[in-house]
C-alpha cells in the first residue's frame, strides 16, 4: 500500500511538473513513477519511511502553487523593458536532516522558476541556493522554512 501511495504521489508531481494532464501523459507519468521505484527499491525497502498521505497532498498541492507564482513572476520580470534583478546566493540553514527530505527540498527548490539549489555543505546544514532575484535573502529563506521545509517535516514523520 505504501509503495501504491508513492508511486501516486510521483505520476501526480510528472503531471504537475509536465503540465498536461492527458491521458498520454498520465500513463507515461505511471511509467516513469514505477521506473523509478524499481531503480531506488533497494533504498526505499531499507528505510522504513513513513509517509502522512494528507500532509504529502498538501506538499504537492504547495508544490504546484509555488510552481505557478513563481512562473508568473518570473515571466513578469522578463517582459519587464528593463531587468531590475538581484542575482545572487545565499546560505539556508537546514532543519531536515536526513539525506530523502535534503534531496527533496533542493529538487522543489529547483524545480521552481526562478530558483536553483547549487549545493548542500559537507554537514548537510546548510543549502545553498540561487536566486534570480536576492534582493531580500531573508524573505525567500522564510518563505522556504515555513513552506517546504515545513510541509516535507510533516509529510514524512521521522
Amino acid at each position: 500500500m505504501r509503495r501504491l501511495g508513492i508511486v501516486l504521489l510521483l505520476t501526480l508531481a510528472w503531471l504537475a511538473v509536465t503540465g498536461s494532464l492527458t491521458v498520454a501523459n498520465l500513463l507515461l507519468g505511471l511509467l516513469v513513477a514505477l521506473l523509478s521505484l524499481w531503480i531506488t527499491r533497494a533504498h526505499v525497502s531499507e528505510t522504513k519511511l513513513k509517509v502522512r498521505p494528507g500532509a504529502a497532498v498538501l506538499l504537492a498541492l504547495l508544490f504546484v502553487k509555488e510552481l505557478a507564482l513563481s512562473a508568473y513572476r518570473v515571466a513578469l520580470q522578463v517582459m519587464k523593458p528593463q531587468l531590475v534583478l538581484k542575482p545572487g546566493i545565499f546560505a539556508f540553514p537546514l532543519t531536515v536532516e536526513r539525506d530523502f527530505e535534503i534531496t527533496l527540498l533542493a529538487n522543489l527548490i529547483t524545480l521552481t522558476p526562478g530558483t536553483l539549489s547549487v549545493d548542500v555543505s559537507e554537514d548537510r546544514r546548510v543549502l545553498y541556493v540561487h536566486a534570480l532575484d536576492c534582493s531580500d535573502p531573508a524573505g525567500v529563506k522564510r518563505d522556504i522554512a515555513d513552506g517546504f521545509e515545513r510541509r516535507i517535516r510533516e509529510a514524512f514523520p521521522r
